[in-house]
């Protein structure tokens, strides 16, 4: 019964097959719960299980008397709880699959027990702790796949030990210790090792050479060091080898990074990639003969320096050229050309110099074509437009002159074009229009010269067009607002613009970011649409420009001229290298090209966490700064409102305990908030963290942080603001476990001198005061609320929703009726186990004041509430006695 369209449970009557050995309804909708059935009771002689790719929920089934199973495969459920110790007395077991549940717990030593067990399978689940030793009598084991678990410490030596081994697949984990030395370790039928993403240290032994059949090597992003041994170019069989992620260099003292020169005689290599090391070293010119299978070779962000080798033609399967932030100098060289195959060269970020080769034009299949940051002159070959299948090209920041050849207009792939920061001049010819799939174009920092050509109106599909900093003349075309229908950035400051601004750009409403200061525009400035958002900082530096209510936009004000001068500095210096220094000008603009780079095109593996509305990424700008970036998940309702209240927000606020916002990016595909990086995590974490207890005074620091942050949104400014969703997940701890407040995507401003205001949104069960739901009412008080029963959760360890809290019981009921006689029944245990030094009446006393602050601030009734801005010093004054 596989492959087809069976939903609901299973029939009861099913469970009277008594003679049934073979059970399989793989890939349904089936769902239900095996709580009371024992499958081995109604199926004694069953052999093969498969439940697998269903919706199943629950515990596993259970199965411990089913004495004569073979294969169980339970993979791709629902299921939950732990995996029962039991599990070890099916004797006769030979493939066991409990992968993509949500399985806790940890792995039962009694899997040791499974003589006949030839593949084990526990990917994706949330199991912790670590592998137990016991697995090292798994004598038949061929494959062991535990990739994304939350497994930690050593992998013990004895796994390396079992001579069946075919596959480990461990990635995604928290793993740490060292491989074992060579003699614990006996793999010689081993074809497949992936360690990805884990905390391994340590250096890579060079024994891996003498597994002959390995075809797949994966230790990328651990904690691994030293040099990369050289007999690995002795594995016959090797496909994929990849090494990135760690701080592994070549040889000491040898300026040549000669392990590559081994690499390159592997028959079969298809995939190197050695990013992000410190490899300090030149590329050897010796690649193999022109047979080489290589495909993907990456090693950007690995200090390579030297000229790019004249040998690199002789790759003739290369696919992917990823070389990218690194010390390359010297010329593209012409042999470039013989890598008839690639799809991608990534040479940005370096200090290549000379012109680009006319032979660049011989690779036809080249997608995308990525030289920014360099240092390369001349012009653009004219041949370009026979690449027909580019669809990205980056070539800003370099020292390229002359005009734009016309075949670079006749791509009609082209997704991608940023040609800023060069030296190109001459008209944009009409033919661009030709462009019909352009998603953003960058040509800003140039010298182009003519009117801007009104056929732009024709590329429906663009959403981000920056013509800043050139010599244009003419009006803004009429079509940008007629046709223009998907653009979010319009940057045309700087130019010699004149006439009218048109009225039709009121119908982009999409249209997020608008700059035309620093023209020539006159009369009126539109009033409808996206305008309402744009302020003066628009439209600076036009003379005859007016505003909306017949007043002269203020053209002799000094500071906006300061503000431009700033933003001149910015875009002719260097890159800012901080998160300080990009919030340092307002409208800093990324596009979302480049968070997909930063992001690994939002991989899984760099995912944060998940909100209601969306997602958050870890990124890493191609500037070196870490990010984080919350994507919405456009398709969820409320999720749009959500993104406008957050920008709505972050316009007006800045605090050293807010989250910052470094800029956001919209786009039909994607709304984003680009922000601060806050490499601890949440508070949630870390109050319910097994390796982590807070001690009293970072709990007091923390809680006065969030007080700040609150009494600045609430006080700090004309509007007050109200949060409206307090609560431990929105708060984020930087390398200095300093608390910021984050997420405002139910945040509310209330007008000057009004003190609440209505809503239909409510923030998050438990934390929420009583008058949101009797009458949706927002407020200051209700935020101080939210505040008071977070204290009190930061002080007990225990969630508002915990399960002890039923019926009439709340976490704020608990607490008060438990002080201050009590005090120590209702904190964290944990806490008081850290504190024993200190005098514990005096401990007592403290944790009763600041619990009474908790308690006060989440009164039932709001007018019998403190005000954030006492909370703060009463904090403060509670500090300084754990201080003394």
């Amino acid at each position: 019964m596989s492959y087809n369209v069976l939903t609901g449970s299973l029939p009861s009557s099913l469970f009277n097959l008594s003679s049934l050995c073979t059970f399989s309804v793989h890939k349904n909708y089936l769902s239900g719960s095996f709580l009371d059935v024992d499958l081995c009771h109604s199926w004694p002689r069953l052999q093969f299980l498969s439940l697998t790719d269903n919706k199943f929920t629950g515990q596993l089934p259970y199965l411990s008397n089913c004495t004569e199973l073979v294969i169980l495969s339970l993979s791709q459920n629902k299921f939950v709880g732990k995996i029962p110790v039991d599990i070890g007395n099916f004797k006769n077991l030979e493939e066991l699959y409990l992968d993509f549940n949500g399985l806790t717990g940890t792995i039962p030593p009694t899997i040791g027990n499974l003589s006949s067990l030839k593949s084990l399978g526990l990917t994706q689940n949330n199991v912790k702790g670590s592998i137990p030793r016991d697995l090292g009598r798994l004598s038949r084991l061929v494959k062991f796949l535990i990739r994304r678990n939350g497994l930690s410490g050593p992998v013990p030596p004895e796994i390396f030990n079992i001579s069946s081994l075919q596959v480990i697949e461990a990635s995604d984990n928290a793993l740490s210790g060292k491989f074992p030395s060579s003699s614990a370790v006996r793999l010689p039928s081993i074809e497949f090792i992936s360690f990805a993403n884990n905390k391994i240290t340590g250096h890579v032994p060079s024994y891996f050479a003498n597994f002959t059949k390995l075809h797949s090597f994966q230790v990328k992003n651990n904690s691994l060091y030293g040099p990369i041994p050289k007999n690995f170019g002795s594995l016959n069989l090797l496909e994929t080898l990849h090494l990135g992620g760690n701080q592994l260099t070549g040889d000491p003292g040898v300026p040549t990074l000669d392990f590559l020169s081994s690499l390159f005689n592997c028959p079969f290599l298809k995939e190197l990639v050695l990013s992000e090391n410190p490899l300090n070293g030149t590329i050897p010119n010796s690649f193999g003969n022109s047979s080489s299978p290589l495909q993907l070779f990456c090693i950007d962000k690995c200090q390579i320096k030297g000229h790019i080798p004249k040998g690199i033609g002789s790759l003739k399967s290369l696919t992917r050229l990823c070389w990218a932030n690194n010390n390359l100098s010297g010329n593209i060289p012409e042999s470039i050309g013989g890598l008839e195959r690639l799809q991608r060269l990534y040479l940005g970020n370096n200090s290549l110099e000379g012109c680009i080769p006319d032979e660049l034009c011989l690779l036809r299949n080249l997608g995308e074509l990525s030289l920014q940051n360099n240092k390369i002159s001349e012009s653009i070959p004219n041949c370009i437009g026979n690449l027909n299948l580019l669809q990205k090209v980056f070539l800003s920041s370099n020292r390229l002159t002359s005009s734009v050849p016309l075949g670079l207009w006749d791509l009609e792939n082209l997704l991608f074009l940023d040609l800023s920061i060069n030296s190109f001049y001459g008209n944009l010819p009409p033919s661009l229009s030709k462009l019909n799939a352009i998603q953003e174009i960058d040509l800003s920092q140039n010298q182009f010269t003519g009117n801007i050509p009104s056929t732009i109106g024709s590329l429906q599909t663009l959403s981000s067009l920056n013509l800043s900093q050139n010599f244009f003349t003419g009006s803004v075309p009429q079509t940008f607002g007629d046709q223009l229908k998907g653009l979010e950035l319009l940057d045309l400051s700087f130019n010699n613009l004149s006439g009218a601004i048109p009225n039709s750009l009121e119908k982009l409403k999409f249209l997020n970011y608008l700059n035309l200061s620093f023209n020539y525009l006159s009369g009126e400035v539109p009033s409808g649409g996206r305008f309402v958002n744009f302020n003066a900082q628009s439209f600076l530096e036009n003379k005859a420009l007016c505003g909306r209510r017949d007043h002269c936009i203020n053209t002799d004000s000094h500071s906006p001229l300061l503000y431009v001068d700033k933003v001149w500095k910015r875009k002719r210096g260097k890159t800012p290298s901080s998160v300080e220094q990009l919030t340092t000008v307002e409208h800093i603009v990324i596009s979302y090209q480049e968070l997909r780079r930063a992001t690994n095109d939002f991989c899984e593996s760099n995912l944060l966490g998940v909100g209601s509305f969306g997602s958050v990424y870890k990124g890493i700008l191609s500037n070196g700064t870490t990010i984080a970036v919350k994507v919405l998940k456009l398709e969820m309702e409320g999720a749009v409102k959500s993104f406008d209240a957050e920008c709505k927000v972050w316009r007006t606020i800045r605090h050293r305990n807010l989250v910052k916002v470094i800029t956001t990016c919209s786009s039909p595909e994607v709304s984003a908030l680009v922000l601060q990086y806050m490499s601890n995590g949440s508070l949630e974490k870390w109050l319910y963290s097994h390796n982590y207890c807070l001690s009293i005074l970072q709990r007091v620091s923390m809680l006065i942080d969030i007080a700040s942050a609150l009494e600045y949104l609430h006080h700090g400014q004309a509007e007050a603001v109200v949060h409206c969703d307090v609560k431990p997940g929105n708060i984020l701890l930087d390398e200095d476990m300093v608390a910021h407040v984050a997420d405002f995507g139910l945040a509310k401003n209330l007008a000057k001198n009004k003190e609440e205001t209505q809503t239909r949104t409510i923030g998050t069960l438990g934390y929420v005061a009583p008058e949101y739901g009797s009458a949706g009412k927002v407020s200051k008080k209700g935020d101080v609320y939210s505040f008071g029963i977070m204290l009190l959760e930061i002080m007990a360890r225990k969630k508002p929703t915990d399960e002890m809290f039923a019926g009439e019981v709340t976490l704020r009921q608990w607490i008060n009726v438990s002080i201050p006689d009590n005090v120590l029944e209702v904190v964290d245990a944990g806490l008081l186990s850290i504190e024993e030094g200190r005098d514990m009446n005096a401990t007592e006393s403290i944790l009763v004041s600041i619990l009474e602050i908790g308690l006060t601030c989440s009164e039932e009734v709001a007018e019998d509430r403190m005000d954030i801005k006492d909370v703060v010093p009463k904090l403060k004054k509670i500090k300084l006695a754990l201080q003394h």
